[in-house]
């Protein structure tokens, strides 16, 4: 019986974890990626779009993202939007696209980024240790009703914290592997 309430939770906890990668990928390294601009939010027509849904993006060089909007009247919207995002570098208008040359990251600047993959770990870990409670408080429930026997409580408190810890630890891998990108 706890085994399904553990199982049943760990689809929200792999959530979590996705939901870090796509946060992680939004933070700039020293190389150009497609997701540093992809959701920025374009107000187009007196709607708001993200980018990938009015251009093609792309990365002819590793420093460099190339905008090509489907239409040339989005461009001065675009320019707009990505102006007002904090990636660190201006949109410049060339012919029918908009290209963003990423200048170096300064070393105050790695540690300021450093510190942002700090607090989206810590955003994640506050979201796994939500679901662990809930999942505690539910094995604690059913074992007040009788459906789960008090010596297979204990079994599922352990049980638990080895799916926790396990989650815990590819936050941290992650929020390594990211913060080796950023500071080198």
């Amino acid at each position: 019986m706890y085994k399904e309430i553990i199982n049943r939770t760990k689809p929200e906890l792999e959530k979590a974890i996705n939901f870090l990668e796509r946060e992680f990928a939004k933070i700039r390294t020293g190389r150009a990626n497609p997701s540093l601009v992809e959701d920025v939010v374009v107000d187009c027509f007196g709607q708001k779009f993200p980018l990938k849904q009015l251009a093609a993006i792309s990365i002819p060089e590793p420093k460099r993202i190339l905008i090509q909007p489907w239409d040339k009247s989005y461009i001065p919207a675009i320019v707009s939007a990505l102006e007002r995002t904090g990636i660190g570098a201006n949109p410049v208008v060339d012919k029918d696209a908009v290209r963003i040359n990423l200048p170096p990251l300064d070393e105050e600047y790695r540690k300021s980024l450093a510190k942002i993959v700090s607090e989206k770990q810590e955003e994640a870990r506050k979201t796994i240790r939500h679901w662990r409670d809930k999942i505690w408080d539910e094995i604690q429930l059913k074992t007040k009703e009788g459906e789960i026997r008090e010596d297979d409580k204990f079994r599922a408190k352990d049980e638990l914290q080895k799916v926790i810890d396990e989650y815990n630890k590819k936050i941290e891998e992650s929020g390594d592997k990211k913060k080796k990108e950023v500071t080198e």
